[in-house]
Order: structure tokens, then C-alpha cells, then sequence
């Protein structure tokens, strides 16, 4: 059990690095142009996405890292984690809304973006709840809670006029806060070769998906 287990978790740490250069490269490369071309104001909301996640993860939250928990935490920091993770997988499903909302271009990135960086986080939350105290059961409710909370922020888009308004430049700063503040460290920290090689894959693999997607005539960014 032991060798497939270290060789599913190597997968995830491909998934890790590979989703941090796909999603950097939307979110610098499209969405926050995108998001400055629409409103003047679009930078400061950047910001205050980019501040809001920080918040929720590393300043409330106690103890929080992507990927797997190793070490023994309170039920309280395991709870504090899953709502910092609440609160950015909110902000995923607002980043998809309001992609689609812009072009069928756009929409198509940002969801492969939010997409690639999945696995890693329902691991995260999984094994912070196990590192809490809780039952297999409560780890999977908790990694459901996630997928629940980005439907949300994809509903709550279509119906809160602020956040259709508002939506793409804060996803922009949320997007570059998770690829460049919590899956880019993490990679660093592991020094692994192939998880560098992912990583400029994942930016790689941006360039020809947009081209891809704008070549099958959904629109262009």
C-alpha cells in the first residue's frame, strides 16, 4: 500500500505545480487585463482579492499549507482552514461566472484554471480535517463543501450585481494570490525536478489551450 500511495501523491504534486503556471498565466495573461479593460477601478478590487484570501488562510486561520497535513492540529484550526478554503472556492465559481460572462473564451481558461488546482485542494482539506481529529466521513463531507462552495459562487454571480461587476477583478487577485502565494511555495519547498518541469508546463499548456480554444471559434480574449 505504501508504494501507491507515495505514487498518487507524486500525481498530485504534478497537478499542484502544472495548475499553479496554467492558473498564473490566465490570471495575469487574461483575466486581469480583461478586468482593467472593463472598469478603472479593477486594480484596487484585484487587490483587495488578492488581500481577502490572505486573510481567510493566513492571518485567521492558524496553520494552513496545500497539499498534505503531517502534523497533529486542534479541531479549531482544521475548521479555520475548510472556511478560509470555503471562502477562496467561493471566489473560483465567481471566476468562472464572470468569464463566461465576458466570452465562452475566457469562461473556458478560467474553469480549466479552477479545474487543475481540484485535486490538490480536496487533499488539503482532507487531510486537515483527519489532522483535526475528524472522522474519514467528515474529511470527505468537508472536500464536498468545496465543490458545494464554488457552485455558489457561480450562482451568486448571476444574481448579486457587485459581484457581476466586480467579480473578474477579484477572481484576478484571488487567482494570483492561490497560484503565487499558496501552490508556488509549495512546490519551492519540495525541490522536486519534475514538479518544476510541471510547472512550466502548466504555462506552456496555457498558450495552447487559448490557442486551441480560439481556434475553435468560441471567441477570442
Amino acid at each position: 500500500m505504501v508504494g501507491p500511495w507515495r505514487k498518487s501523491h507524486g500525481v498530485i504534486d504534478l497537478f499542484l505545480a502544472f495548475g499553479a503556471g496554467f492558473m498564473l498565466s490566465v490570471a495575469l495573461l487574461e483575466v486581469a487585463p480583461e478586468a482593467i479593460s472593463q472598469r478603472a477601478d479593477a486594480p484596487v478590487f484585484m487587490l483587495a482579492g488578492y488581500l481577502a484570501v490572505h486573510l481567510a488562510q493566513h492571518v485567521l486561520v492558524p496553520h494552513f499549507h496545500f497539499g498534505e497535513e503531517t502534523h497533529r492540529i486542534s479541531p479549531r484550526q482544521g475548521l479555520a482552514a475548510l472556511a478560509g478554503l470555503l471562502l477562496h472556492t467561493f471566489f473560483d465559481g465567481v471566476a468562472i461566472a464572470s468569464g463566461f460572462l465576458v466570452s465562452a473564451h475566457l469562461g473556458i481558461l478560467l474553469f480549466l484554471a479552477v479545474f487543475l488546482h481540484k485535486l490538490p485542494e480536496g487533499l488539503t482539506v482532507s487531510s486537515l480535517m483527519l489532522a483535526g481529529g475528524q472522522s474519514r466521513a467528515r474529511a470527505l463531507g468537508a472536500a464536498g463543501l468545496l465543490g458545494l462552495a464554488t457552485v455558489a459562487g457561480v450562482l451568486a454571480t448571476h444574481v448579486a450585481a457587485p459581484l457581476a461587476a466586480h467579480g473578474l477583478a477579484i477572481s484576478a487577485g484571488v487567482t494570483v494570490y492561490v497560484a503565487a502565494s499558496n501552490l508556488v511555495p509549495e512546490l519551492q519547498s519540495r525541490r522536486k525536478r519534475g514538479m518544476s518541469v510541471a510547472f512550466f508546463g502548466g504555462a506552456a499548456a496555457f498558450f495552447l489551450t487559448r490557442a486551441l480554444v480560439a481556434a475553435s471559434g468560441l471567441g477570442g480574449p
